[in-house]
C-alpha cells in the first residue's frame, strides 16, 4: 500500500499555520455545514467522523482520511450531488487549507526509520539472473518454480510475500543438481590440481571463489570447511574430483545464504548503515536483479562503495550497463501492467485478426525499450506522459501506420502524430485496458487514475451490472451514450465521473491500440470533462492536462520506484523520503538519474533497523529463521 494509506502514529503539530483560530473560524463552520450531517458523530458514513478533528494537528495525524477528503473535494465527489453544495470559493478555501495542512506537516521530528528488516528471498527472475552471472548457466531454471506473488507496491520482489513453500524446497534441490551439471567445466574448474596442494587444494580454491560470490560477502573459515567436508565425503564414497566439487557447489546453491539476501543483524535502538557488501547487493538487485559484479565486490571489499562519489559513479555505470534493461523490463512491466498481456484474455481474433503473438511481444517490449532509453540517455521522466518518439518493429509500425520499418527488432522511430507519444499511446497499455471485443473507457480511465496519478477509485459495487461486451450501437444509442446512462445511477456516478472522461480521451484508439475515426458508422467522440472542470478533446489535449498534474504523476512514480528498490510496500515513515525525491526531481528537470541516485542515497536504502531485543541475533552463518 502507498504511504498515503497509513495513519501517522505521532506527528507534531506544524508551526507555520495559525492553526486553531483559523480552523475554528474558517474551516470548521464549512465542515459543519456541508459534511457533518453524513460524517459527524451520529452514525458516520463509511466510518468517517470528521467532527473528531478539532485542529490542524489532528488532521496531520491522520493523513489517510484527509488525503481522501482532499481528493473528493477537488474532484467534486463530495458532498454528493443530492446534498447542499459549497460555493466555489468555499470549496476552494477548504481544499486549499487541507492541502496546505498536509503538505506543511513537519516530519523532521520523526525518527528516521528504514523500515522492517525482512529477510528477502530471491524471486524467480533474480534466481535466474544470479545463476547466469555466477555459473554462466542460461537455462532459466527458476521458470519451473511456483510463481512469485505481487506484494506491497505491486511488485514481485516484495520480501513480505516471497514465501518458502515446501514444493519450492524440492524445486531448489532439483534445480541445483541440473545447474552444476549444465555449467561448463572451464567455468567451474578455475583451479587445476597442483603437485603441492593436490586435488583437495584445488577444490578449496574453487569453493572459496564461488562461495564468496554465491553468498555475496566474505565467507568464514568454518563455512568453507563444511563445504570442503562434503567434497571429502564424496571422495570417500568413490566420486571423482569433478563430481565431488559439483556436490559442494550444489550445497552452495541450496544454502539459505544463497537463496536469501541475508543481512547482518545489529543490536541497539537506532538504525545502522548496512555493510559494504550488503549495500552492493541492494544496489545490484535494484538495478540488475542479480548479484554484484567483480567491480562492486572489489569496492565493497576495499570499503570504498559507501563513498558518495564512488556510489554515484557506480550507479551511473550500472545504468549504462546492458543489464540495466532488466530493471526497465521488470519495473515497467509490473508498474504499467503490460507483463500481463501474456495471461489476460486476448483480443477477439474475429474482430482483431492483426493481433498475433509477435505483435503482442512487440507491445510488451515497447514500454521497456522506451523506459530503458530514458535511463540510458538520462532524460526527463515526463516523456513517459508525452514524447516525440517511440520504439517499434515492423509489426508494431504497421499497427501505428509508420512506414519504412522492417524486421523483428524494435528500434527508435520518430513520431509525427503526437497522439501516439508516451505510455498512454502505446498499444500494450491500450490493449491491456480493453475488453476482447471493444475498448473500455472505464478500464482506461481507472488505469490512468491508478498507474499515472496514483489516485485509484474504489472497486465497483457488487450489484452493478456490466455493460455489453461489444461497442456496436444498440436501440439507437452509441456505446458512449449507453455508458452515460450507466454512470447516471447514483451508486455509479461518483467513480465514473472521475474515470470515464479520462478513458473517453483515448477512444480514438481501438481495442488493440490502432487509430480509428469511427465506431460503426458514427464518428469517434473523444471529448472529456474532468470533475475539476478541465475540458479536452482527444489524446493530445488529455496528455497536456496530465502534464499539468505532473506533481501527482511524479509522486506516484517516486513511490513506485522506491517500493521496488526497497522490496517492500511504503509506510508513513517513508513520507519524508518521497517528499525529498519529488522535490529534487522538480529541481533537476525530472531526469531519470535523479530518481535513481536519490533512492540509492536515501536513508531507507542505506540503513536497516536494529534487531528487536526479544529476537536472537542472526549471523551470516545462521541464515534465515
Amino acid at each position: 500500500m502507498k504511504i498515503r494509506a497509513f495513519i501517522l502514529a505521532v506527528v507534531p503539530a506544524f508551526a507555520g499555520l495559525a492553526a486553531e483560530p483559523s480552523f475554528n473560524r474558517d474551516i470548521r463552520p464549512l465542515l459543519e455545514t456541508y459534511c457533518f450531517k453524513c460524517h459527524g458523530v451520529v452514525k458516520p458514513k463509511a466510518g468517517v467522523n470528521l467532527a473528531a478533528f478539532p485542529d490542524a494537528g489532528s488532521v496531520q495525524r491522520d493523513p489517510k482520511t484527509w488525503e481522501k477528503v482532499l481528493t473528493q473535494l477537488r474532484d467534486r465527489e463530495m458532498p454528493p450531488e443530492n446534498k447542499p453544495q459549497p460555493k466555489p470559493e468555499e470549496r476552494d478555501r477548504l481544499a486549499e487549507w487541507v492541502g496546505k495542512t498536509l503538505e506543511s506537516a513537519d516530519f523532521s521530528a520523526l525518527p528516521k526509520d528504514p523500515g522492517p528488516a525482512v529477510l528477502q528471498r530471491l524471486n524467480r527472475l533474480e534466481y535466474n539472473n544470479t545463476i547466469r552471472d555466477l555459473l554462466g548457466v542460461n537455462s532459466r531454471p527458476a521458470d519451473k518454480f511456483p510463481a512469485d506473488g505481487g506484494g506491497g507496491g505491486g511488485f514481485d520482489n516484495n520480501a513480505a510475500t516471497l514465501y518458502l513453500p515446501p514444493i519450492l524446497l524440492e524445486k531448489y534441490l532439483v534445480a541445483a543438481d541440473e545447474i552444476v551439471r549444465a555449467a561448463a567445466p572451464e567455468k567451474i574448474f578455475i583451479a587445476p590440481p597442483s603437485g603441492f596442494s593436490g586435488k583437495r587444494g584445488a577444490a578449496r580454491k574453487i569453493i572459496e571463489h564461488f562461495a564468496m560470490r554465491a553468498f555475496r560477502r566474505p565467507v568464514e573459515k568454518d563455512e568453507i570447511e563444511r563445504l570442503l567436508g562434503l567434497y571429502d565425503q564424496a571422495g570417500k564414497r568413490g566420486s571423482t574430483h569433478e563430481d565431488a566439487v559439483r556436490l559442494a557447489l550444489k550445497a552452495l546453491l541450496v544454502s539459505p545464504n544463497f537463496l536469501f539476501r541475508v543481512e547482518q543483524d545489529h543490536d541497539g535502538k537506532e538504525p545502522v548503515p548496512v555493510g559494504d557488501f550488503e549495500l552492493a547487493s541492494r544496489l545490484s538487485y535494484f538495478l540488475w536483479s542479480s548479484m554484484p559484479d567483480a567491480e562492486l565486490f572489489r569496492l565493497a571489499g576495499e570499503k570504498k562503495l559507501r563513498d558518495p562519489r564512488v556510489l554515484e559513479a557506480q550507479t551511473r555505470r550500472m545504468l549504462q550497463d546492458p543489464k540495466s534493461k532488466t530493471f526497465a523490463e521488470n519495473f515497467t512491466g509490473q508498474w504499467l501492467g503490460t507483463r500481463r498481456l501474456e495471461t489476460v484474455s486476448p483480443p477477439d481474433q474475429g474482430r482483431f485478426p492483426a493481433f498475433t503473438p509477435k505483435l503482442r511481444d512487440a507491445m510488451q517490449a515497447e514500454p521497456v525499450e522506451f523506459f530503458h532509453s530514458l535511463l540510458r540517455e538520462d532524460t526527463s521522466l515526463l516523456k513517459l506522459l508525452d514524447a516525440d518518439y517511440t520504439f517499434a518493429n515492423a509489426e508494431l509500425a504497421k499497427l501505428y501506420s509508420i512506414t519504412n520499418i522492417v524486421g523483428a527488432e524494435l528500434r527508435r522511430v520518430a513520431l509525427t502524430d503526437r497522439n501516439r507519444g508516451g505510455v498512454l499511446g502505446m498499444a500494450g497499455v491500450l490493449t491491456l485496458t480493453s475488453y476482447p471485443q471493444r475498448t473500455s473507457p472505464v478500464l482506461r480511465g481507472r488505469w490512468v487514475l491508478e498507474e499515472i496519478l496514483g489516485t485509484p477509485p474504489p472497486p465497483p459495487p457488487s450489484m452493478v451490472k456490466s455493460l455489453p461486451p461489444d461497442d456496436k450501437p444498440k436501440a439507437g444509442l452509441t456505446f458512449r451514450q449507453r455508458l452515460e446512462q450507466h454512470r447516471a445511477k447514483p451508486e455509479c456516478a461518483a467513480c465514473h465521473k472521475r474515470m470515464d472522461p479520462l478513458g473517453f480521451g483515448l477512444e480514438n484508439f481501438d481495442a488493440i491500440g490502432r487509430w480509428r475515426t469511427q465506431i460503426g458508422d458514427q464518428p469517434v467522440d473523444a471529448r472529456g470533462e474532468l470533475t475539476t472542470g478541465e475540458k479536452f478533446q482527444g489524446a493530445v489535449e488529455l496528455k497536456k492536462i496530465l502534464l499539468e498534474k505532473k506533481p501527482q504523476f511524479v509522486r506516484n512514480l517516486a513511490e513506485k520506484t522506491l517500493a521496488y528498490a526497497l522490496g517492500r510496500g511504503l509506510e508513513f515513515y517513508d513520507i519524508p523520503t518521497v517528499r525529498h525525491l519529488t522535490a529534487t526531481l522538480a529541481a533537476k528537470d525530472y531526469r531519470s538519474s535523479t530518481l535513481i541516485l536519490e533512492i540509492v542515497k536515501s536513508h531507507p536504502f542505506q540503513h536497516r533497523r536494529p534487531r528487536p531485543a526479544e529476537e536472537p541475533a542472526r549471523t551470516a552463518e545462521s541464515g534465515p529463521r
